[in-house]
């Protein structure tokens, strides 16, 4: 009999687990950081609208005072410039974005980033370039809400082996269309929760070994050793 009610006991703690697993998905990959000031924010590419809103507002209040973007590699279009077409890049209409809407053009820094563009690629350009440009050691990551924490654990493990200590932290974008609380009731949140999981498990059982403290860019402009 004891046996049984252990049984039950069990699989009770597992189906409520695994509901309440369910309900906080959303909720628990929007990571946000009570954060008043920090050295510099960095905007993650990708959609450019909810992040660079984020990001004005956040310059406007004074809560960092410097913008990082990592830009495309630097023979990313070189194909298409060869026959006279040029591509204005995410990184360049961010910055457009952020100067008419007041923030001073040179307080937004584009670094070369490398060719393969993605948040991991970002994290390793932006922690080569404070490796050599000592000063920031805080960051604040704008970017989308539900992209908020898998940024998070990237650019934390860039840095853990790195000789530079740098504080991270998150600032979701209040522009974001997407319901952390009731993310099961659209299609569109399903397909965000889902790939943002996958993503992770992406990240934690292949690309974060890339980041070892020896993958370091020594010049992104001249390439790097690895």
């Amino acid at each position: 009999m004891k046996s049984k009610i252990l049984i039950i006991s069990i699989f009770l703690i597992i189906i409520i687990s695994s509901i309440c697993a369910f309900i906080n998905a959303g909720r628990w990959l929007v990571k946000e950081d009570n954060i008043t000031k920090a050295d510099a924010m960095v905007i993650l590419m990708g959609r450019i609208s909810d992040r660079v809103l984020q990001a004005a507002d956040l310059y406007n209040q004074n809560v960092a005072g410097k913008v990082l973007i990592v830009g495309p590699g630097l023979d990313e279009n070189k194909d298409l410039e060869a026959r006279g077409v040029y591509i204005e890049s995410n990184s360049t209409q961010a910055r457009k974005a952020l100067v008419s809407m007041g923030l001073p053009f040179d307080s937004i820094l584009i670094l070369p980033g490398y060719e393969a563009r993605s948040t991991l690629t970002e994290a390793k350009t932006i922690r080569d370039y404070l490796i050599k440009n000592p000063g920031i050691d805080t960051l604040l990551l704008v970017t989308s809400a539900q992209h908020t924490r898998r940024a998070y654990m990237i650019f934390k493990s860039a840095f853990r082996n790195s000789e530079r200590h740098v504080e991270i932290f998150c600032s979701p974008s209040i522009y974001t269309k997407f319901t952390a609380e009731r993310w099961w009731e659209t299609n569109q949140d399903m397909r965000v929760v889902l790939l943002e999981y996958l993503k992770m498990a992406n990240f934690l059982l292949i690309d974060r070994w890339r980041l070892k403290n020896h993958e370091v860019c020594l010049d992104p402009v001249d390439g790097c050793l690895y």
